[in-house]
């Protein structure tokens, strides 16, 4: 998502960086450029007449135009304005009053409410929440069936719903599960349909009604754009919902939907659904989109993802192997791993500022993703000892490693190669890093004569 976005402004903003000097006219016909960027990506009109409007009565002020370098002057408050459009700050769950705490997710069918769910589930179980799943939509058929199959994937308990009962009564029985077992969280998958009918949401107001939920959670399926603002607004008038989950934000959606539902409905964006998998949930920061949107990374969110991946210690394990040059293809496979777990290398790219623009270059050039699986299938095939030992790999091992791995036993020459390259660099640089003080020489200088005079006494006591 914002991929076209991004690129559009960047080109925008090239324009105005190049300029010596800016006045009214320039700014104008920059801002002109923003706005067509802007609705192309689906957001809002009047937002986007506010936005440009406010950037405008900035960057027409005089420490602007006075500025050495007044283009990015203007930069800096384009992306001033956007976390403002956005929300401006995080604003996370407010969970406060009595337990079991009930966040209750809404939304028309389709929008991923019940994956979010459970991605929301394991999210706060992470945060040292325990929390109990609720199938409450009886109307979709195998709604029920899809939450509880997905918490048993997650090992987090699920409400045995049914259908043929109320929805209220669903949500009403399941606190008192809660109470009685020691859940302090309730997450309620309500029913969805394909548009707003009366129906729908009298039954909605009910629950709302019998159960005060802390949050009503809209879950909106970010492709469909300003479609997800409009029916938001809806859903807020009826149950005054507490904030926003935005799904499929990973795929090419323009982005309209996350860039207008703050300045529309009021109501902050929580979280972001981010991929297929239920760990692919991410805290909703303004300031952090805004960065990527502008191409400035997201140094933050990649030092989380690598937190989140990397055990403190393993990581002590491989620095401990890497000083006694112990590195094997056993701890190469475990951290090709650990590098997947992070996510795409297209999307980390992403993330690291001024690297974004390193997408297109790699167009043509043969994608790592699909190299790495490549190398980890074949040292699949190999066994253990030969992983730990790679020196005994032979010629009949290779066909059948190469056999087994669907590659070539060139391509399996080419790894050993290269990672034995890989561990001979090791060597030399532990080496260069203390490898003498370990020996106790203390990075002496050797005085070579002195070393032969030494040798020739020895010599001479010997004959005699």
């Amino acid at each position: 998502m914002f991929d076209s976005l991004s690129e559009r402004l960047d080109s925008v903003f090239k324009k105005i960086k190049g300029r010596g000097r800016l006045d009214e006219a320039s700014i104008e016909e920059g801002l002109r450029e923003v706005r067509l960027a802007l609705l192309e990506a689906d957001v809002n009109y009047k937002v986007v007449k506010d936005f440009t409007r406010k950037v405008k009565e900035k960057a027409l002020g005089k420490e602007v135009l006075k500025s050495l370098t007044p283009g990015q002057q203007v930069v800096k408050i384009v992306h001033e304005e956007l976390i403002e459009l956005l929300g401006g700050k995080n604003v996370g769950l407010e969970l406060k009053g009595k337990k079991p705490y009930i966040i209750m997710l809404v939304g028309l069918q389709g929008s991923g409410k019940t994956t979010s769910a459970a991605k929301l589930a394991l999210f706060l179980r992470r945060k040292k929440f325990s929390p109990l799943l609720v199938p409450a939509d009886v109307y979709r058929p195998a709604a029920i069936e899809q939450l509880q199959k997905l918490a048993s994937e997650i090992n987090i308990p699920s409400f045995g719903s049914s259908s043929n009962m109320k929805p209220v009564d669903i949500a009403l029985q399941a606190r008192e599960e809660a109470i009685e077992k020691g859940y302090d969280i309730l997450i309620l998958d309500t029913a969805g349909r394909l548009h707003i009918d009366e129906v729908l949401m009298n039954e909605l107001v009910e629950i709302k009604q019998a159960c005060s939920p802390q949050e009503i959670l809209f879950v909106a399926d970010a492709m469909t754009g300003q479609d997800a603002v409009n029916v938001a607004s809806r859903f807020d008038e009826l149950l005054d919902i507490t904030g926003v989950i935005l799904t499929k934000m990973e795929g090419d959606a323009r982005g309209g939907a996350a860039l207008s539902i703050k300045s529309v409905t009021g109501k902050p964006i929580k979280f972001i659904g981010v991929g297929e998998k239920l760990k692919d949930l991410e805290v909703f920061h303004p300031d952090r989109i805004a960065s990527r949107i502008l191409g400035m990374g997201d140094i933050l969110t990649l030092i989380e993802k690598a937190q989140s991946s990397i055990d403190e210690k393993e990581a002590l394990k491989l620095e401990e192997k890497l000083k006694t040059a112990k590195f094997d293809l056993e701890d190469f496979r475990t951290q090709m791993k650990r590098i997947k777990k992070l996510g795409s290398i297209e999307g980390l790219l992403k993330l690291i500022p001024g690297m974004g623009k390193l997408r297109d270059q790699l167009k043509n050039v043969k994608i790592p993703e699909k190299e790495m699986a490549k190398l980890e299938a074949i040292i699949n095939s190999m066994t253990k000892e030969e992983r730990k030992n790679p020196k005994i790999i032979n010629a009949s091992r290779k066909e059948r490693i190469a056999k087994g791995s669907g590659t070539t036993v060139q391509d399996v020459n080419n790894l050993l190669k290269n990672f034995e390259q890989m561990r001979k660099m090791m060597q030399q640089m532990m080496g260069q890093m203390g490898g003498g003080r370990r020996l106790g020489m203390k990075n002496k200088k050797v005085d070579r004569k002195k070393l032969k005079a030494k040798r020739k006494k020895l010599k001479k006591k010997k004959k005699k």
